[in-house]
């Protein structure tokens, strides 16, 4: 489980210190541009595998179980699923849905974190979802402030359109095949039918 903590702190850490605008600054100023952005980019790979690695280690011994989520609740995490794959779409298809919700990508990590934490009573998953899902909350909160101070743009003219096609139909094609295929496959734990 120890692999599974530092992960989290060096990855979750890495992008709650992007939110520090001045502490951010400074260090940009201290080691260029590109020290930063290879900086940022080590620091979040090696947390990220990490986190993998910690995480199947954690899975492998066996988890230590806090709660039993009612069965219920794995069908709650399946629907709570179905935007994340659009609002990961949607960050990189301009349109309507990217505009309204203005950061889909922390968005979805909101619901794919609540999803699991509601299917999920072990620790490690405690851990890990609840982790992600306090550094979403953080970072929508720090950029809701930042956009107050900077101002925030209107979307009132704006209208469904292609990017918002895109991301809806690839987004569902992507769930469809996370859930069917590639969550038993890669994580090893069945999804739909178990």
């Amino acid at each position: 489980m120890s692999l599974l903590i530092l992960g989290l702190l060096l990855f979750l850490g890495t992008h709650l210190f992007t939110t520090q605008r001045a502490l951010r600054a400074n260090l940009r100023e201290r080691i260029g541009a590109n020290g930063y952005k290879v900086g940022y980019t080590v620091l979040s790979l090696v947390g990220l595998v990490l986190v993998v690695k910690g995480y199947g280690d954690y899975r492998s011994a066996g988890s230590i179980d806090v709660w039993t989520p009612p069965r219920a609740l794995a069908h709650v995490a399946l629907l709570l699923m179905l935007p994340v794959f659009v609002l990961l779409a949607a960050s990189h298809a301009p349109g309507l849905i990217k505009r309204t919700v203005r950061h889909p990508m922390l968005a979805a990590v909101k619901f794919w974190a609540l999803a699991h934490l509601l299917a999920n009573g072990d620790l490690g998953s405690m851990l890990l979802f609840g982790g992600f899902l306090a550094w979403a909350v953080f970072a929508r909160i720090s950029l809701k402030q930042r956009e107050a101070v900077e101002g925030a743009s209107d979307f009132s003219a704006m209208r469904f359109g292609r990017g918002d096609l895109v991301a809806l139909v690839g987004g569902l094609a992507a769930y469809g095949v996370f859930a069917f295929v590639l969550h038993p496959l890669l994580i090893g734990v069945p999804v739909v039918g178990s």
